[in-house]
């Protein structure tokens, strides 16, 4: 279960959600708990930018997108959902938990389905919880050399 006061990501389509719609968002969330993050179309996320967000230390992303309809960029909502459940498969195969990702298509207005998916992801009615014995990765970085001299580069490059 995601705590009340998880780091929740929420990247947005920028025609998806007016100005009024993320004050209320802030003064429902506040800035601790809530990171949003506008891009020109939702079908812009793609799966390391997702992962990258929880490299970064979210316990969970919310995608908001235009209706399938609406969008401006025909398919930018279809391609963020095929991403966001990937990215969930992912979160599970690694032991995170599935039900990390979601993904909310809305209109304009329709600010209450992002609030309840929020608020759904912190009772933790969609998420999860990792494993306690699950640890962060370590990561061993190796340089390798090659044994050709500067010379042989030279000449192999000519």
């Amino acid at each position: 279960m995601i705590p009340g006061n998880a780091a929740i990501h929420l990247f947005y389509c920028s025609n998806s959600l007016t100005e009024g719609e993320l004050e209320r968002l802030r003064a429902r969330f506040g800035d601790d708990g809530l990171k949003m993050l506008s891009l020109p179309c939702s079908g812009k996320m793609t799966i390391p930018y997702l992962l990258k967000a929880f490299e970064k230390g979210a316990d969970a992303v919310v995608i908001c997108s235009c209706l399938d309809a609406e969008c401006k960029h025909l398919e930018g909502g279809l391609r963020a959902s095929r991403r966001a459940g990937a990215v969930d498969e992912l979160m599970e195969e690694i032991g995170l938990g599935k039900g990390r990702v979601l993904m909310v298509m809305k209109r304009q207005s329709e600010i209450q389905k992002v609030i309840d998916g929020i608020e759904s992801l912190r009772a933790g009615a969609l998420v999860a919880s990792p494993p306690s014995s699950a640890k962060p990765a370590r990561v061993v970085r190796t340089t390798i050399r090659s044994s050709t001299s500067a010379g042989d580069r030279r000449e192999n490059a000519a």
